[in-house]
């Protein structure tokens, strides 16, 4: 029982980081987008670098997620 909280928490961290790299994804198309229609370059390669960002997020999460699953077979 003492292992419960622990385990919860482990799987609300998990969570959040999957939010925070979609998020992330999202913000950066919306940087993209706010670059081109003010014909500002630096916002819209930011914009690109926070999509980039995001997507190797969301792939380091699911690779650490299927060795995990991995370990426990």
């Amino acid at each position: 029982m003492a292992n419960e909280p622990e385990e919860e928490n482990n799987e609300k961290s998990g969570l959040s980081d999957k939010i925070s790299g979609t998020a992330q994804v999202i913000i950066g198309e919306i940087e993209t987008i706010g670059g081109v229609l003010t014909a500002d370059p630096v916002t819209q390669a930011e914009g690109e670098l926070n999509v980039e960002v995001g997507k190797v997020r969301e792939d380091i999460e699911a690779d650490l997620e299927e060795d995990e699953a991995n370990d426990n077979e």
